[in-house]
């Protein structure tokens, strides 16, 4: 009988703290389970490197170009306004709680995640085979669940007469806090940062004590909210308590040896973090020159620019401004000129910046256009170089823009990991903005809450330091890191299909582009 599968994901766990955790005895389990798997230490995250998007491309496979899903906050050109998935709490009073609440937990996989790429959900719950997921950001799969309001929510509910009745559909055991669970489990629901490490493990030991899963995604996103507020050099202690947690699931099924006689085991992270110092505060900014669309605007059709603050990135939208419309080379120009943007990107066609009035691919001839510190470089698919993981390229301009290296036909940068297919990507997905920022090591920009997190630790830049994070095999997946030049995120769902034993046919919505992108 073939193995299950365990996907235990810990939110922003940067390797080198989980190293040191487990070298300390902070974290034992994951110490033993370092000793008998195979670790690729930079796994390449998303970018933007934050949550939704990675998330998104974990569950299914592909990048945002497909997947669909841009950032914490992107605006919407079909219904002009703003979506946000939580950057903060004062950035989700600002656009309304309903609303926000009503995108995260209907919008973002049922209207915003694309429909024309299945989740590892769906194509296991279509094999028959059964499909488990605590709370976790991509949930969508064939099994419909009713809401059991709970907790905090079900007061807010109470209180403001939000009306989340909706239905939504997911793997066969769902556990999402206060919201949605599958069956009675000895657990107490909470939708609180900082405490959904043990409610999620309680659910888990719950489902293995009873044998009731073949695939299960285990979540663990304390460890995220922790280093945004102490920073990433502390995260050894919430690697700690995710550990404990973890070790929970371990128990449950029959300790260590056992677990790993009945499953499988993926152990990762969705991105790494950096410290920040200093706000970028791009929306602020722009708007000294530019009408920028407000949150919850009621004339959205006024406005010049949207600006969606991502966390250490951020989009920029040219809209119509109701017949004054900012020009793009002077809103690039003022991006490039504020003190913590980084690399600043777009599309290009026929050597004119593209503008998308709505959403949808760019035409089969634009390139990318990256910026940084006075150079430029252009590049788009073709067959002049090779990246770390096959993808073609056809380049020009200055590549030390991207901090790129070129040898023996091969691209790679050390600085900006898998840089030209992150990007492109970004770019290329329908809600991009017109302009894409990675910000400066050290910043993040001001989100619509007026909030950040100086003082702590960020992500969702281009940069290493946000976007490489490990993942570690136990039981499938690869007898060596070194099988590929360059791991990413996208491997992830591939291999969980293939340890089930679905064939190219069953997978191929998972891994089209899987060579290139």
């Amino acid at each position: 009988m073939k193995k299950g599968l365990v996907l235990a994901y810990v939110d922003s766990m940067r390797t080198d703290m989980l190293e040191l955790a487990a070298r300390e005895g902070e974290a034992p389990t994951f110490a033993k389970l370092l000793r008998r798997g195979v670790l690729v230490p930079d796994c390449v995250s998303s970018f933007p490197s934050v949550t939704p998007v990675a998330s998104a491309e974990i569950a299914t496979g592909v990048a945002s170009d497909r997947h669909w899903i841009s950032g914490m906050n992107w605006y919407h050109r079909l219904e002009r306004r703003y979506v946000e998935y939580g950057s903060s709490f004062e950035a989700t009073r600002a656009f309304g709680l309903f609303r926000a609440l009503y995108d995260l937990i209907y919008n973002m996989n049922l209207a915003h995640l694309s429909p024309e790429v299945d989740t590892v959900f769906e194509s296991l719950d279509d094999a028959g085979l059964r499909t488990a997921c605590t709370p976790f950001l991509i949930y969508r799969g064939r099994h419909r669940h009713e809401v059991s309001l709970e907790g905090l929510i079900r007061r807010a509910v109470d209180v403001s007469g939000l009306k989340l009745r909706h239905a939504t559909w997911g793997p066969k055991e769902l556990f999402y806090g206060d919201l949605y669970a599958s069956r009675r489990v000895p657990c107490r629901p909470t939708s609180r940062p900082g405490t959904v490490d043990e409610y999620s493990a309680c659910c888990a030991a719950d489902l293995a004590a009873q044998g009731l899963f073949d695939f299960l995604l285990l979540s663990l996103p304390d460890n995220d909210n922790y280093s945004h507020r102490h920073g990433p050099d502390a995260q050894v202690d919430s690697i700690a308590s995710a550990d404990r947690a973890f070790a929970k699931l371990i128990a449950a099924a029959g300790g260590l040896d056992g677990f790993l006689t009945d499953y499988a085991l993926i152990l990762m992270a969705d991105h790494a973090q950096t410290a920040v110092h200093r706000e970028l505060p791009i929306a602020a900014d722009l708007g000294e020159r530019w009408t920028v669309l407000q949150p919850s605007e009621d004339q959205p059709e006024e406005a010049q620019l949207a600006v969606s603050p991502t966390a250490r990135a951020a989009n920029v939208y040219l809209l119509p401004g109701d017949g004054s419309q900012a020009e793009h080379d002077e809103v690039r120009l003022a991006v490039e000129e504020m003190e913590g943007a980084d690399v600043v990107a777009f599309l290009s066609v026929g050597g004119e910046p593209l503008v998308r009035e709505t959403p949808g691919p760019p035409p089969p001839t634009a390139e990318v256009v990256a910026r940084r510190a006075g150079t430029e470089l252009r590049f788009r698919p073709g067959d002049a170089v090779t990246d770390l993981r096959g993808g073609g390229w056809e380049l020009s301009g200055d590549p030390a823009a991207l901090d790129l290296e070129i040898a023996d036909g091969q691209v790679r940068s050390e600085s900006y990991p898998d840089a030209l297919g992150r990007l492109w990507s970004a770019l290329c997905a329908p809600h991009a903005g017109d302009l894409i920022v990675s910000a400066t090591l050290g910043y993040e920009c001001v989100d619509w809450g007026g909030t950040s997190h100086v003082g702590g630790g960020s992500h969702g830049s281009l940069h290493r330091g946000d976007s490489l994070g490990p993942i570690l095999f136990c039981g499938c997946g690869p007898q060596s890191a070194a099988e590929r030049d360059q791991w990413s995120l996208r491997d992830v769902a591939p291999i969980v299909l293939e340890h089930f034993g679905l064939d190219a046919a069953d997978r191929s919505r998972v891994t089209q582009l899987g060579a290139r992108t």
